[in-house]
């Protein structure tokens, strides 16, 4: 299963191309609507606009060896701990052996914005991103994958 933060992503397109693909299925999840979808791997989910609503569905629902694709830190922290794989929509890697580092610079990123330090500006979505998460994204179907059928005989 194929969990994705859908408020703002910018790789839907490219989710559904990989996941048909490798035959996975893919929920979305968002506070506003979402484009239907008549592709039974395919399912929509529409939570409240309480803050974070979407982020605790995606939580209390993956299980290892699932995947999800969110840029929010702190749903990555979350997931990462329930044994899913997590990528971010540039294709950034969130595992075990760097969520800690990547939860402690959104924190020090937050508190120089507070500050003003820091104005803040994220870069602009490149094609560049979008190569770099196409190649994870497949990367983690792999992996999901080989986990799920277990060990070879």
């Amino acid at each position: 299963m194929i969990y994705v933060d859908a408020d703002a992503c910018p790789v839907k397109p490219e989710i559904l191309k990989v996941a048909e693909r490798h035959g996975m299925a893919v929920t979305f999840v968002a506070n506003s609507g979402l484009r239907p979808s008549r592709d039974p791997m395919v399912r929509n989910v529409i939570v409240s606009g309480a803050f974070d609503a979407a982020d605790n569905w995606i939580a209390d629902n993956v299980g290892a060896d699932d995947i999800v694709v969110t840029a929010d830190v702190p749903l990555a922290v979350r997931c990462v701990e329930k044994g899913a794989h997590v990528t971010g929509p540039t294709g950034r890697l969130f595992d075990k052996t760097n969520i800690g580092m990547a939860s402690a610079m959104r924190d020090l990123g937050a508190h120089l914005r507070e500050t003003g330090e820091s104005k803040g500006y994220n870069a602009a979505f490149s094609p560049r991103d979008r190569s770099a998460f196409l190649e994870m994204l497949d990367r983690l179907c792999r992996r999901a994958k080989n986990a799920q059928a277990g060990p070879s005989p």
